[in-house]
């Protein structure tokens, strides 16, 4: 079995024999590879995967500069500052494997390793102090909020039930106009505003951007202006600092993160974090390098590192202690705080087998957890691009869905091109990726796969794989798209735009995703990378709820429309084949029916038309009598008005949605 074969190839790279009967459960033999500290009021454990010999994998060891391979340990008083209490010479505990146990209660301290690379607070620190470079230990029991042992993920019967809402931390709550207390904070998503926000607007996942430990946020000078979106890895298993009410104190951040999983939990909204472990914020500084050198990182054939993340370095998913790594790291987040799904950045740097296994285990631990990711690199990966887990090979792994890009783009434009446009401005040729889109990535035979914007093959096996959306983080927002590929659009227009853009996305068959501040009509001041934009570009204005009603409005009926009537997420291809058919439509008008309902919605046929010409639009629908719900940039499902089959006129820039 693979997932034997991965942890006996961990461990036996560490020397540990003899241990491994059976494929590691939850808890077993896989955790405790990274079980680096182990606290009781009697005595501390501690453990690190490190070379013991000269030439263990890479060579890259002190000894290779005439010293024997040897790990301090280091106690300290403070997460910062100060000189050790107490210096442990770790001992040697079989081939690159080093342990030390120090008597009597450590609570409260914190501590590093030393592998004569620069002090680290180890691989798999679980809670740390300021900043993130010491380690601190902590019983991780004194972390849980009340109730926490009673807390449940929301139900969840399908993937093709999700409705996705990705959000910052800080761009949520940070402005004054939020209304919130803890502006930036974890416990902004505990408070009865923000839930309330998030079950009008009708979603029931958060996809919260990296919430680890990063680097690039000093969380000593928070007082001062600072933003990152976090994609710096520090200590990937901890929780961010600089969210919490206190980054002194290990304790906290912990405790704060959990208590938001519980309130969203208790709104019936599962949480999804955005992991990155294709890369670490720098190479000599990172936790992987200091404790084993070279080993968790790809270098090219000329002994280069190689830099497939564009963040200057890529790590070696295919190595078995870095595939057991982000394994246990997941199935950690899972089962600590209560995590219900995983964003993987750069999913094209990992390997497909790494991410196979992945999916498998999390799977066992609860089927209803979910994972997607960004099915491409940021530049070229040193490691065959067959064994890559790339977009176009999503049909390799079962389980696991992509951004669809060829959606996105044929919406609004090439990411590659700020200023040009695509279906939404009114120019034609994207029909048929904006299809490809609607059937959920899959193939559908009234989709010409050579048609399509950039997938020649459909990549999806179900559905279900497929996240579709029009905007994210990255790149421009929506609204500062839609403003630079139409130069001169009226702000009527913008709106009708982007509802159109949103309806598309809400009715198509994948697992819809939306940017927060979408539904608050949101931009950034054309900004289109704001990863370190300061608040003033990237802070959501909650002020625009009042400015812009009737797009809440129109969102929240649009996400409800789609929780309604399963036609919108019919879940398998199959399905989505037997019942989904396009009808004839001119040039930027894509018009479909959703037909022989019965038994699995209440409608038994709906068709949706998607007009973005700028004048009305003639279609013919099947005959019939037909009730309107979507028209015009009004949604209500108790029906706007009673329409004959035939010829109908659909409204410029807008959405027609009908049913029988």
């Amino acid at each position: 079995m693979q997932l034997k074969n991965i942890f006996v190839s961990a461990l036996a790279l560490l020397g540990i024999h003899g241990q491994m009967e059976a494929a590691p459960s939850t808890g077993g033999e896989g955790k405790d590879l990274f079980r680096e500290m182990v606290y009781s009021a009697k005595q501390t454990v501690f453990n690190l995967n490190a070379p013991t010999a000269v030439d263990a994998v890479t060579g890259a060891t002190s000894q290779s500069a005439g010293r024997s391979p040897h790990v301090t340990l280091r106690i300290y008083d403070r997460g910062e500052g100060g000189k050790a209490v107490k210096t442990v010479r770790m001992k040697k505990s079989g081939d690159n494997r080093w342990t030390a146990t120090v008597g009597g209660d450590l609570k409260g301290k914190f501590y590093t390793f030393d592998t004569s690379h620069g002090e680290t607070a180890g691989v798999f620190a679980r809670a740390v102090g300021v900043n993130g470079r010491r380690g601190a230990i902590i019983d991780l029991r004194d972390t849980d909020p009340a109730g926490w042992a009673q807390d449940v993920r929301p139900a969840l019967k399908s993937a093709a039930d999700l409705v996705i809402y990705e959000m910052h931390h800080r761009d949520f709550s940070i402005d004054a106009s939020s209304g919130l207390e803890h502006k930036g904070k974890f416990l902004a998503l505990t408070e009865p505003r923000a839930i309330a926000h998030l079950q009008a607007l009708g979603v029931n996942a958060v996809h919260i951007l990296p919430s680890f430990d990063y680097a690039s946020v000093d969380e000593t000078r928070l007082s001062q202006p600072q933003y990152n979106w976090g994609y710096d890895p520090l200590n990937y298993n901890v929780p961010e600092g600089s969210y919490s009410t206190d980054p002194y104190d290990p304790v906290v951040r912990i405790r704060e993160f959990k208590q938001m999983v519980q309130s969203l939990h208790r709104a019936g909204i599962r949480v999804i974090l955005d992991v990155v472990y294709n890369h670490t914020f720098d190479i000599d500084g990172s936790g992987f390098q200091r404790t084993w050198p070279d080993y968790y990182y790809r270098k090219t054939a000329d002994g280069k590192y190689s830099d497939g993340s564009g963040c200057g370095n890529e790590t070696a998913s295919e190595q078995p202690l870095m595939r057991a790594f982000m394994l246990e790291s997941m199935k950690y987040w899972a089962t600590e705080y209560h995590i219900d799904g995983f964003r993987v950045d750069l999913m094209g740097v990992h390997d497909i087998e790494t991410m196979n296994l992945i999916q498998h285990e999390l799977t066992e631990l609860d089927p209803t957890l979910f994972i997607y990711g960004e099915g491409w690199s940021a530049g070229t990966c040193a490691y065959p691009l067959d064994k890559l887990a790339v977009k176009a090979h999503t049909l390799q792994m079962p389980g696991i869905a992509a951004f669809s890009d060829d959606m996105r783009d044929a919406l609004r434009g090439p990411f590659s091109d700020d200023s040009k446009g695509a279906f939404l401005a009114g120019l034609p040729g994207e029909e048929e990726s904006l299809k490809f889109g609607i059937v959920g990535g899959i193939a559908h035979p009234q989709v010409d796969m050579s048609r399509v914007n950039y997938d020649k093959q459909p990549w999806a096996a179900e559905p279900t794989q497929q996240i579709s959306y029009v905007s994210c983080h990255d790149d421009m927002c929506l609204v500062d798209r839609l403003r630079a590929s139409i130069p001169g659009i009226a702000q009527d227009e913008l709106v009708r735009l982007d509802l159109l853009a949103q309806t598309a996305v809400f009715t198509a068959q994948g697992i819809p995703f939306m940017l927060s501040g979408e539904e608050m009509l949101r931009d950034k001041k054309g900004v289109h990378n704001s990863f370190n934009s300061p608040d003033s570009i990237n802070h959501l204005d909650w002020n625009n709820l009042t400015r812009y009603p009737q797009v809440f409005d129109y969102y929240s009926r649009l996400i409800q429309l789609r929780k309604n009537h399963p036609a919108f997420r019919l879940g398998t291809a199959e399905r989505v084949r037997r019942h989904l058919r396009f009808l004839d439509a001119q040039p930027c008008v894509v018009a479909y029916a959703l037909e022989n309902l019965q038994g699995i919605d209440a409608w038994n046929d709906i068709v949706v038309v998607l007009n973005a010409n700028r004048q009305p639009t003639v279609v013919t629908l099947p005959e019939g009598s037909y009730t309107v719900v979507c028209s015009d940039g009004r949604i209500d499902e108790q029906g706007l008005r009673t329409l004959p089959g035939g010829r109908v006129t659909v409204a410029a820039q807008s959405a027609l949605i009908l049913h029988k």
